[in-house]
């Protein structure tokens, strides 16, 4: 699955969009899938979650420039993504498409579906800190805001899912690997964001969005019935349905 949404493998499905100069790309079905959440989400959030914010990234040194591809074109959105008939896909415009932003949470669930399809009565599934889990009882997931002075807090995650985004003050680079996807700007530094959803994909998206807009994160938060805990250097603040 890695190899397929990979921004940096030159044969990922990600790579032959971006070189196809416009043309339909056959992707696999779970590509096709992660790139039909995040446009709806986009949509949802009104742009501020964007997944061709990658020229961002790129400009910053936080993605390498991909190969063989054309210069992305400044107007260019999520907008100008297109979903053909499976297995196709295109770009209407140059534009390199990051999918770092959803595609960890998405391979947590779907490691979690096949646990369930094989009769584990109880499992947690942890994708680099974007963790879900099932089963009767509760576990304890300690969740850092990588502030570096202790303040991780302690969650009970049941047949949910957390994830977890910050914006550490100590490394322009990493605090830069945040944006705003309609205002094309950086997310401040020193602030952290940790949802619970349903999904592991919804939450792992949902930090983005409730770290660059808290007015349309608590929207969406409350449409989901997830909830969301801020840090923002010194206290935590809770947000979103219980």
């Amino acid at each position: 699955m890695h190899e397929r949404m990979s921004f940096h493998d030159p044969d990922s499905d990600l790579s032959r969009l971006h070189r196809a100069g416009g043309e339909p790309v056959a992707i696999d079905g779970r590509t096709r899938e992660v790139i039909r959440q995040a446009l709806a989400l986009a949509e949802e959030s009104e742009g501020v979650f964007d997944p061709t914010v990658a020229a961002e990234f790129v400009a910053d040194a936080v993605l390498p420039r991909p190969s063989g591809s054309s210069c992305v074109d400044p107007q260019a959105s999520w907008r100008d993504i297109e979903l053909l008939d499976a297995p196709f896909a295109r770009l209407c415009r140059p534009l390199w498409i990051d999918l770092g932003g959803i595609a960890k949470g998405y391979a947590a669930d779907r490691a979690l579906d096949v646990l369930r399809r094989r009769g584990i009565a109880s499992a947690t599934v942890n994708a680099g800190g974007d963790i879900a889990r099932f089963g009767e009882c509760p576990e304890p997931i300690a969740v850092d805001p990588g502030s570096g002075d202790g303040a991780a807090a302690v969650i009970e995650l049941q047949d949910a899912a957390v994830a977890t985004s910050s914006t550490a003050p100590a490394d322009p680079r990493t605090h830069r690997a945040h944006w705003h996807g309609r205002h094309r700007r950086p997310v401040p530094p020193g602030r952290s964001a940790t949802v619970v959803a349903s999904s592991c994909c919804i939450a792992d998206a949902l930090t983005k969005i409730v770290l660059a807009d808290a007015d349309i994160g608590i929207a969406m938060l409350n449409r989901r019935d997830a909830m969301a805990w801020m840090f923002d250097g010194n206290a935590w603040t809770e947000i979103g349905h219980a």
